[in-house]
């Protein structure tokens, strides 16, 4: 799976997931430091990348569209973790949600339970803007 990890989240999160054999990079080593999260998102749709943050507004811009890409990870209260315990809650629990990121969805890391969300997070018949 190809990765892109957030600049509020350590480069090392991207090292560590190539390590574990997937495709990664930080934001920083794309050219994209300080980058607009609407930039961010079609550059991650672009190139099929899953976001890796501990930014809420990912999903907070995916909520007012219709997109069904690109997939987010979000570490909601644990982005005070090491990079090592970050990679290891995604690539253990990478087989319970690998098909959503697939498909579109947004994955919310909490401090006692994963939340799967499938894109688009609202209807197409509520988006008027299509």
């Amino acid at each position: 799976m190809r990765f892109l990890v957030d600049e509020n989240l350590s480069p090392r999160l991207a090292t560590l997931l190539v390590d574990a054999g997937h495709d990664a990079d930080h934001v920083a080593r794309v050219g994209l430091r300080a980058s607009d999260d609407a930039i961010l998102l079609e550059f991650a749709e672009s190139t099929k990348a899953v976001i890796v943050s501990a930014d809420t507004d990912f999903s907070a811009l995916l909520s007012r569209t219709t997109r069904t890409s690109p997939s987010v990870v979000l570490f909601r209260r644990l982005a005070d973790r090491r990079p090592e315990q970050q990679a290891r809650l995604i690539l253990d629990n990478l087989d319970q949600f690998a098909s959503a990121l697939e498909q579109g969805a947004v994955v919310v890391f909490m401090d006692e339970r994963i939340r799967v969300r499938r894109l688009p997070l609202i209807p197409r018949d509520r988006d008027s803007r299509t």
